[in-house]
């Protein structure tokens, strides 16, 4: 008497492990089709002297049912996620030769332009403070905002040094310090960029290729004039 192939569909199982994946479907990934298959196989070939029970059974139809419904799940998440990237991309690519206000604490100025930018402020302060620093450290200007209330705080530095004589082509630091009560506290910055382009990393990121900045995700944009 030929010997009945007893193994179980979770013997086979074994070999398989299904992890949904935007990538093609690898030979060790069990779709639906072959976990059916498999299920066949089992009852074609179990042993009629001892049939599989019925709960075991049943617990591998909900198995199946499950591997359906991460499939699907999977399937529709890649599909959102896709079309989000897709509107993101082309939002992204109207912000092309237009100016964003970006975290940043130095900017290049190009002969005969400005630097504007914001003061992120925390609390109000009766004394804000603007310096300039060129390339090499040396401070060139230096201007006092007064008082201040809590906020963001615009400013404009028209490229000059303290006598009024246009300054080269650089890359400035600009540093903003707010006195309160007698203590200097140095804050943050938001200054003005020109977006070159727009860059879609490998993972779906969409970064804006600022004029003399470099690479800003877009998420870091504080705004878009």
């Amino acid at each position: 008497m030929s010997e009945i192939n007893t193994q179980s569909v979770n013997d086979i199982l074994s070999d398989y492990r299904f992890e949904p994946k935007t990538k093609t479907s690898g030979s060790n990934e069990l779709g639906k089709n072959e976990f059916m298959k498999l299920m066949i196989a089992q009852l074609e070939n179990q042993n009629p002297l001892d049939p599989q029970d019925n709960g075991a059974f049943i617990s591998q139809l909900a198995e199946f049912s499950s591997l359906q419904e991460m499939q699907g799940i999977s399937a529709s998440v890649n599909n959102f996620t896709n079309q989000f990237r897709s509107s993101q991309a082309l939002q992204a690519s109207a912000m092309v030769g237009r100016s964003v206000l970006v975290p940043a604490s130095s900017s290049p100025l190009s002969p005969g332009g400005t630097i504007s930018g914001m003061v992120d402020l925390k609390s109000s302060t009766g004394s804000l403070n603007i310096s300039i620093f060129n390339g090499s450290g040396e401070l060139v200007n230096q201007f006092n905002l007064g008082q201040q209330a809590a906020g963001t705080v615009p400013f404009v530095w028209d490229g000059t040094n303290s006598k009024g004589e246009q300054m080269p082509f650089d890359t400035y630091k600009i540093k903003a310090q707010a006195t309160q009560n007698g203590t200097s506290t140095q804050l943050s910055t938001l200054l003005s960029a020109n977006v070159n382009s727009v860059s879609i990393g490998q993972k779906g990121g969409i970064s804006l290729n600022l004029s003399g900045m470099g690479t800003m995700p877009l998420e870091q944009v504080r705004e878009i004039n």
